[in-house]
């Protein structure tokens, strides 16, 4: 959506033609509206909270999980965006939910989407998950509501970056990839390792990512951000990674090569069927495109939420964000995120 307002230019015809298959279709994503909360059609207007969460691709015989949340948050200017991310393994109180008689737990937050997703005999729905994480975040954020909300593909995400021809992005750290070689392939697991429970099963040759800017293939892009092991600050590295990817290809969505050249954008758009799953609070992706055209890629600020382990009794539980994040939340809710971040520069991810 932040690269619509290039991509409109070719016919508003051309998006509608695609939208359908990246609706939330019967099963909704944010869940029904809010109390006394009234919108009419295409009436969509700033400020606005949009959740994102990607997961890999799983059939419905396994428990989703969120392993990247993030918040994109538009002022009611609609002239910009601010993108913050959810550690993937904050401890976080995950509310309960009636759909699957959840009694409600204290775990990490990646864990809310599985724990609301079990539809019966064995079966998860990924939409019905979104919900309970949906509400799990808000506990966190204290965002009542949210106005629109997508679960990313990595598999289909990567098909997008296939279409656009890979994407440019600046690596800020060099990073080893855990889980391929050089050449592309999967690193082999150690013989012990093979039924699970080891921390870094892998073994022989990585593939690594060096400091600089490089045009990235779409299986590195992919395997770039979904690194953490290794990294000085772990997942906090990667969550600065994955904003900055999501930066790189909303930039190479609206680059000439891509917005002129009809069969390159059809590829992406077909592409995109195939990775999102989208609900806009009852208005399409064409609606929210048109709404949010004025954002211009380099008007997306990143946002880095500062935190750490959190332990008892010396066991790790997972992670706890920074007590003033609470004012950070604050400022969101308030609509003056960009005032907060003047008097607090630290929070602004300077690498682009």
């Amino acid at each position: 959506m932040v690269g619509s307002g290039g991509i409109l230019v070719t016919g508003q015809a051309l998006v509608a033609r695609y939208t359908g298959s990246i609706e939330a279709g019967s099963g909704s994503l944010i869940g029904d509206p809010a109390a006394g909360a009234s919108r009419g059609d295409s009436d969509i207007r700033g400020p606005l909270n949009i959740l994102l969460a990607g997961i890999d691709p799983r059939d419905d015989t396994q428990a989703p999980r969120s392993d990247s949340i993030i918040v994109a948050h538009v002022p009611a200017g609609m002239d910009q965006a601010y993108l913050f991310s959810i550690p993937r393994d904050l401890y976080v109180r995950i509310p309960p939910f009636a759909q699957t008689g959840f009694a409600g737990t204290t775990a990490k937050v990646n864990s809310a989407m599985s724990y609301g997703s079990e539809i019966g005999d064995g079966r998860h729905d990924v939409a019905q998950g979104f919900q309970l994480l949906a509400r799990t975040v808000s506990g966190v954020t204290g965002i009542h509501t949210f106005d629109a909300g997508a679960i990313i593909n990595f598999g289909g995400f990567k098909k997008i970056v296939e279409a656009m021809g890979g994407v440019t992005m600046t690596i800020d750290q060099n990073v080893r990839s855990e889980h391929l070689q050089p050449n592309g392939k999967p690193r082999p697991k150690r013989p012990e390792c093979l039924n699970g429970g080891c921390d870094h099963p892998y073994t022989g040759p990585q593939k690594v990512y060096k400091v600089g800017t490089h045009h990235l293939r779409a299986w590195e892009a992919l395997d770039y951000v979904r690194q953490r092991y290794g990294l000085p600050n772990g997942d906090y590295d990667r969550q600065r990674h994955q904003q900055q990817f999501i930066k790189a290809m909303a930039q190479q969505a609206m680059s000439r090569d891509v917005v002129t050249d009809p069969t390159r954008l059809l590829a992406v758009l077909d592409a995109a069927g195939d990775s999102l799953t989208f609900d806009g609070g009852g208005d399409s992706v064409l609606d929210w495109g048109l709404a949010l055209k004025g954002i211009n890629t380099e008007d997306m600020t990143m946002v880095r939420l500062p935190g750490g382990g959190l332990y008892e009794n010396g066991r790790y539980l997972g992670e706890q964000l920074d007590p003033s994040t609470g004012e950070f939340f604050q400022a969101v809710r308030e609509d003056r995120i960009a005032e907060f971040l003047l008097d607090h520069p630290n929070y602004v991810s300077t690498a682009s």
